[in-house]
């Protein structure tokens, strides 16, 4: 089908993709932008999952001060070259990601840097929770790991709801990047400064 140059260059604009790779989607998605969009968004993530074994030994600093100067974060960005460290589209997700841990304050940037002796602690009393209420044995388990996944979307970072868009986990936004950038990109560490209050700080290795 024939996709005209206009809605081509708004659909490059919304994503960030490519004129031809906005092109094939469109056709894909017979001329739907919205659908369009999620094709595009689906093929970055996928390409993101291919790299994410590549080393990143290159990136940036990032520092987000707030309006008012009583909070702040400073975080570092990886990627595997310094080309795309000097890249606006890989120093904008930097801002993304400062400003998300500055409205959202994770604790920790993913589910696995979560402590197990931690982990434990809120199964254990998830289930009792659970047990208290009149639940079956059975299922016990299963309400108590929902409701983990629950914790991990309001300590983690990776988990937790984009500000951009709340039924987007934020992995998949630094993931959308990397499939855009095509290369490996991850949060290495950050942390977060709140006047009055302790640091948060998350440093993986």
């Amino acid at each position: 089908m024939s996709v005209s140059s206009e809605v081509i260059k708004t659909l490059r604009e919304k994503t960030g993709s490519g004129i031809m790779d906005c092109k094939r989607a469109l056709e894909e998605a017979g001329g739907d932008p919205e659908k369009a969009a999620q094709i595009l968004r689906r093929r970055g993530l996928a390409r993101a999952q291919e790299k994410q074994s590549r080393d990143t030994a290159e990136g940036a600093i990032c520092c987000y001060i707030h309006a008012g100067d009583k909070l702040g974060v400073l975080l570092e960005l990886a990627c595997e070259t310094d080309f795309v460290a000097r890249n606006q589209l890989f120093k904008d997700l930097a801002n993304e990601v400062a400003m998300q841990v500055a409205a959202l304050a994770p604790q920790y940037l993913s589910k696995e840097d979560v402590p197990a002796e931690l982990k434990k602690e809120y199964l254990d009393a998830y289930r009792e929770e659970a047990r208290a209420q009149g639940k079956p044995e059975g299922i016990l388990d299963k309400i108590a790991e929902g409701k983990m996944e629950k914790f991990y979307q309001q300590v983690c970072l990776l988990e937790q709801p984009s500000i951009r868009d709340d039924k987007i986990p934020f992995r998949e936004i630094i993931a959308e990047t990397a499939g855009k950038l095509g290369e490996n990109v991850r949060v290495k560490r950050f942390a977060r400064f709140k006047v009055g209050e302790e640091s948060q700080i998350a440093d993986v290795p």
